[in-house]
């Protein structure tokens, strides 16, 4: 069994999606019927669909293809955390046997710091009083923020999405393995194996990827990571057969069945 615990649907007319502005690779519709061939070529059987726009409008859609697609196991929607009425959204949503949790887009906000403004902390509070799931989206300049935020938080449900994107394009490793390694040591989070692709240079290789794996999985454990392919933001600088062939060569087959499905089966409770 493989659960993809990352990837996206969406119609681009519907004008939520305006940070794939200048990716025409991205512009056009990605939907349920394009991803069948797909699924059956990789021998995925569940998925975990994420939001890629910052409104409930889009995170009402996603649910609705989530409802009319029997692999489209939970779904990881959106609320603004700049808006405590968006707890009644919350709430709503929760009662959703697909829906798991949210996803703040905290990596195209300017300030690194800011999800520890006063403002947002009710959101938090309320992910872990509604048995929620947070995935934490950023770069590396947010590991130190997201360390102190899961350390303020560790009843929260929490997963580090994408590795927190090392840049691997320009051979960064040190700064950023050291970082992550904190966030595995100190905090109860989960990582996704996914996103690594997108951050390396085009041509990359097995080779190129293999250090950045065999970290996240020596630091959080194969009970603590879950693969996801990202797809279609995976088309910018890759394919899904090759970033799961990569990932499955990195991983091993002892430790196969928790990173590619127990993790984010327990995780996700699919």
């Amino acid at each position: 069994m493989i659960i993809d615990s990352h990837h996206h649907f969406w119609n681009p007319s519907r004008d939520d999606y305006k940070w794939m502005a200048q990716k025409p690779t991205l512009q056009r519709n990605y939907l349920p019927q394009d991803f069948v061939a797909i699924k059956a070529q990789s021998g995925i059987d569940k998925t975990v669909l994420v939001q890629a726009a910052d409104t409930i409008a889009e995170t009402e859609y996603i649910l609705g293809l989530a409802d009319a697609t029997d692999d489209v196991a939970k779904i990881v929607g959106w609320i603004d955390f700049e808006n405590k009425a968006d707890l009644q959204h919350l709430k709503r949503l929760a009662k959703h046997p697909k829906f798991s949790g949210v996803r703040p887009m905290i990596q195209d906000i300017p300030d690194a710091e800011w999800m520890h403004r006063k403002d947002v902390q009710w959101a938090y509070d309320a992910i872990i009083d509604l048995d929620l799931t947070f995935d934490a989206l950023g770069f590396p300049m947010h590991l130190d923020p997201f360390l102190k935020l899961f350390q303020r938080y560790p009843k929260m449900r929490t997963v580090v999405d994408h590795c927190m994107k090392p840049e691997i394009i320009n051979g960064a490793f040190d700064d950023w393995a050291a970082k992550i390694k904190l966030i595995a040591d100190e905090t109860p989070a989960f990582c996704k194996l996914s996103g690594l692709a997108t951050e390396a240079a085009p041509g990359w290789s097995t080779a190129t990827l293999a250090p950045y794996i065999a970290h996240i999985l020596k630091v959080f454990g194969p009970d603590r990571v879950m693969w996801g392919s990202d797809w279609p933001v995976l088309n910018l600088n890759g394919n899904y057969p090759s970033w799961l062939q990569t990932a499955q060569a990195c991983v091993g087959q002892a430790d196969h069945a928790q990173v590619f499905s127990g993790t984010a089966a327990k995780f996700y409770r699919i």
